[in-house]
């Protein structure tokens, strides 16, 4: 039997249909998950997820190595299932990965790569999960 990685408590947006979400780790790192709506279309999300502990100096895209990927990325998912429950007419959404130095230089964007594994787990059949170079556009089909 396979163990399912538990998410970290989330702490939700005061207003149900609000749009940032919460969560400490273990270690006490801080991270915030924030959708943001689409100017030109109000049904299309973007996802942004990063750490605001201080120590970080403000750099939300901090790679932390703490150990604690895995359950991070489940409570990502968790946070992103929540939202997409709370606003089922949202109709696309879209993320982006920072690349490291290293990553530019490899041309490989493991943090796209990484944050995809795991966000698609909240999206079936009824969505077509589209990579660009450094984007991930999931939509919702006709």
């Amino acid at each position: 039997m396979i163990n399912k990685i538990q998410p970290y408590h989330i702490v939700p947006p005061v207003i149900k249909s609000g749009t940032v979400y919460s969560f400490c780790t273990d270690n006490g790192v801080n991270y915030e998950v924030r959708f943001g709506r689409k100017q030109n279309n109000i049904l299309n999300a973007t996802i942004v997820f990063g750490v605001t502990n201080e120590e970080y100096d403000g750099e939300e895209y901090s790679i932390t190595n703490k150990g604690e990927v895995y359950r991070v990325m489940a409570t990502i998912v968790e946070v992103v299932r929540q939202y997409k429950e709370e606003h089922p007419n949202i109709n696309v959404f879209e993320y982006t990965g920072e690349q490291s130095e290293k990553e530019k230089r490899d041309k490989k964007n493991v943090r796209l790569a990484l944050y995809s594994r795991y966000i698609a787990k909240v999206f079936d059949k009824n969505w077509k999960i589209i990579h660009n170079e450094d984007k991930v556009v999931i939509k919702k089909k006709p």
